[in-house]
């Protein structure tokens, strides 16, 4: 398969061209006077798939050469391969360091996945992340295609248990999002839990839950607090003598 058919999947064809356009490009860089790896992971995922991809076999080899290095991850990627995807993800998981995941365009499908991996995820300016059904080619008779249904549902199962270890939303809602194939922006993928960072929008002031007003102990409490300036106001008290004969008429 090459990436052509590939992007004939998404449902949503409008940013095709775009995501052909994604150079292939597997870089590795060591930096081990600031114990830092950087990783760039441009193009299409999955070495048995596709002949111009990388592979979780290159993502292993990396990691293994990183020691306990954080790892910095700059992707953009249409995805490829769910398998491939699932496998860098709880590589990822496992390493021993920080690994931080910028999204510097795309990060669709099988590089979502990827990118749940991220102990901190950057939507950098104008990024976008896609997440959808998986798909399969399948020759063969009616009884195989179902067998093959049934093989996707429960694959989309784990997918969705991988977006759940960071998505704030319900397992439900986010089914829904994965059949209806949605598009997120760097603000929306934020929003839903997928990014911790995304850049160019403000972050909002945090609201701590507060407890419902009892204002009866609100009146209480200032009564307490103004009664002696209260009583220094008021005019001298009469003798009680005086009190009863008003009071006794």
């Amino acid at each position: 398969m090459n990436k052509e058919m590939f992007l004939k999947m998404f449902k949503n064809q409008k940013y095709i061209e775009q995501l052909k356009q994604i150079p292939q490009k597997f870089n590795v860089k060591h930096n081990d006077e600031e114990n830092v790896t950087e990783i760039t992971i441009y193009g299409v995922i999955g070495g048995s798939w596709f002949s111009d991809s990388f592979s979780a076999n290159d993502i292993d080899k990396a990691l293994n050469e990183a020691g306990d290095n954080d790892i910095i991850i700059n992707l953009n990627s249409p995805g490829g391969d769910a398998f491939d995807g699932i496998s860098i993800f709880n590589r990822l998981k496992r390493h021993n360091g920080k690994v931080t995941i910028h999204v510097d365009g795309w990060a669709c499908s099988a590089a979502s996945i990827i990118a749940m991996a991220g102990d901190k995820v950057v939507m950098e300016l104008g990024s976008m992340m896609m997440i959808h059904e998986a798909g399969s080619l399948v020759w063969g008779t009616k009884t195989d295609m179902r067998k093959e249904a049934d093989v996707l549902d429960e694959l989309e199962e784990g997918v969705i248990d991988i977006y759940m270890t960071k998505s704030n939303e319900s397992r439900e809602n986010i089914r829904e999002k994965v059949d209806a194939e949605t598009w997120f922006s760097a603000k929306s993928a934020l929003d839903i839990g997928f990014a911790n960072v995304a850049v160019g929008v403000e972050d909002e002031p945090e609201i701590e839950n507060v407890a419902p007003v009892n204002k009866e102990n609100i009146l209480k409490d200032l009564q307490n607090i103004l009664g002696p300036y209260q009583q220094k106001d008021k005019e001298p008290e009469q003798p009680a003598a005086a009190k009863r004969k008003g009071f006794f008429f």
